[in-house]
């Protein structure tokens, strides 16, 4: 008997509330390192470009507030016993569902920045050629055991889902 299609639908599970502090933390450092050199920059071609600072400034506190919020409104995960969905991107939106029939391998990353929020990412690599699914800001307890669940799940499920 043939399993039913897998339906791209929006997955349930919000990742963790600190990744808000994390990716704020991204953007301010993206922030401060362009504002410094954008104050660099007009000590040698001239004080008329201290406008450039001012405005990127502006730009950057809104980023600071809105990014966070808006990033948390838009990811989400959720992992079925017959598949891993995630939904994520800021101005590129993805959304993927990948069969746990498909897995090739299961990965857990955690960056300095994701290690000093407590956070992780799963990289679940697949038979895709759109490349992995990765299911970023998750509790790394959360990741843990997913990235386990998952391995024994596809280390099971030998079949051949092409």
């Amino acid at each position: 008997m043939t399993s039913p299609p897998l339906a791209l639908r929006p997955p349930s599970n919000r990742v963790d509330p600190r990744c808000r502090s994390w990716w704020t933390t991204q953007v301010v450092l993206v922030v401060v390192g362009l504002l410094i050199a954008l104050l660099v920059v007009p000590m040698f071609l001239g004080p008329l470009l201290l406008l450039a600072p001012a405005v990127w400034l502006v730009i950057g506190v809104a980023a600071i507030v809105v990014v966070p919020r808006v990033r948390w409104s838009i990811h989400r995960w959720e992992e079925t016993d017959t598949a891993i969905y995630s939904r994520s991107g800021l101005f590129w939106e993805e959304w993927r569902a990948a069969p746990l029939s498909r897995v090739q391998t299961v990965d857990k990353t955690r960056g300095p920045l994701e290690r000093l929020f407590g956070l992780a990412t799963v990289v679940v690599t697949t038979a895709s050629s759109k490349g992995a699914v990765r299911i970023r800001s998750l509790d790394a307890q959360v990741a843990e055991e997913m990235a386990r669940r998952l391995t024994v799940t596809a280390e099971g499920d030998q079949r051949d889902a092409t």
